[in-house]
């Protein structure tokens, strides 16, 4: 696969939400190092530590907003300064879990924040490019042998994948009502949904995740707790979805094809598919150490037991393909925790570049007739991470 966004943010304006999260850190970095000028905006960073702090992402944007997407006045504020050329929706609340304590919360910020988001771009009066992430939790889920396609029915059955459906239809219902494909020429904005598989990699410390758990567990000489080690999940390194974002980004930057403003899937290949138990096993092979066992029988919040995504669309009409395979994405996201956990005063900001640049080598485009740009403002290994 060949990464073709490599000069189609180069100066570019964009506008991430989310940004002091797990993937809205990565991608903010990742965009740093291609040349666009960056402004997030989104809560503090959700879990400490944190990506954003550990590897100073804030200094990988021009501007930082610390709000709330909910608050459409700052929101737009925001946005109207930085007349941005691209946006990347990732501002959300995105943990299964938590969406059984706080529905209410889940459904606002996710459903009321995306129609915020998208309010905000129409009230600019520009082109604009817009990627809105949601989750492949979106789909109406009958734990069916095949991969979700696109154009599968939109569902959930906790609040946070319904959530996200409702954000989907939300987000299609401002596409055709004031985004159609006729008016691509007039308004110049262009609107399409994302959806990744189950994303992991460095930099990742959020509540009842399992490979920040496991890893944090492991570090400290504890067995892993596994609550449903059958489950099967469609795993994937966080820059394999971001590098599909930018793809499908930068085809809309340079094109008026109606098709691309729609929904897409961006998962692993289907030998990255794994159960939570075959995960974990990797995970302590690839530390040379640990062991798991299995929660209690206590009642535990119903989660769906198998997650798959088609990425045929992608692969044909995109050319994007997934580049790292399950046990090399454990071998890295293993390879970045304990990094961290061996030295948790200094900077990750080197060991995240490292992985960038890995997989854009890997990616068959960071030899020869591209060159890319550095991190600007890098953080030496030696520097302490500040927040």
């Amino acid at each position: 696969m060949s990464l073709d966004f490599i000069n189609s943010f180069r100066d570019k304006s964009v506008f991430v939400t989310g940004h002091t999260g797990f993937k809205g850190s990565w991608l903010t970095l990742w965009l740093n190092r291609l040349g666009a000028h960056v402004t997030g905006y989104s809560l503090a960073p959700p879990t400490d530590p944190s990506n954003f702090v550990t590897s100073n992402v804030e200094r990988a944007a021009v501007k930082n907003y610390q709000a709330d997407i909910r608050e459409y006045s700052r929101l737009q504020a925001a946005m109207k300064a930085a007349q941005p050329d691209v946006v990347f929706h990732l501002a959300a609340q995105a943990l299964v879990r938590k969406s059984y304590l706080e529905p209410r919360q889940t459904f606002e910020v996710n459903t009321m924040g995306t129609a915020n988001l998208l309010e905000g771009v129409l009230s600019l009066g520009r082109a604009c490019t817009v990627i809105v992430a949601t989750t492949d939790k979106c789909y109406d889920n009958a734990n069916q042998e095949r991969g979700h396609r696109e154009t599968d029915p939109l569902g959930g059955n906790d609040p946070y994948s319904a959530s996200k459906g409702a954000a989907e239809i939300i987000t299609a219902s401002y596409r055709k009502s004031f985004c159609s494909a006729e008016s691509l020429t007039v308004t110049g904005v262009k609107i399409a949904t994302v959806r990744a598989g189950n994303v992991i990699g460095g930099g990742d410390w959020g509540t009842d995740r399992i490979v920040p758990d496991a890893l944090k567990a492991l570090s400290i000489g504890q067995p892993v707790t596994v609550r449903n080690p059958a489950s099967i999940r469609p795993w994937q390194h966080v820059l394999e979805p971001l590098s599909g974002y930018l793809t499908l980004a930068a085809r809309m930057l340079s094109s008026n094809e109606p098709g691309l403003c729609s929904g897409w899937n961006f998962g692993p290949s289907a030998d990255s598919e794994a159960t939570v138990g075959q995960l974990v096993e990797t995970v302590c092979k690839a530390l040379g150490k640990g062991t798991w066992k299995k929660a209690g029988s206590a009642p535990q919040p119903g989660e769906e037991k198998i997650l798959r995504l088609d990425i045929t669309k992608a692969r044909e009409q995109l050319g994007w393909q997934p580049c790292w395979g399950f046990e090399e994405t454990i071998e890295r996201t293993s390879r970045w925790y304990r990094a961290f956990y061996e030295n948790p005063g200094r900077s990750t900001r080197n060991l995240c570049a490292q992985d960038i640049s890995e997989y854009e080598s890997a990616s068959s485009i960071a030899s020869g007739d591209f060159p890319f740009m550095p991190l600007q403002n890098p953080i030496l290994n030696s520097d302490r991470a500040s927040g």
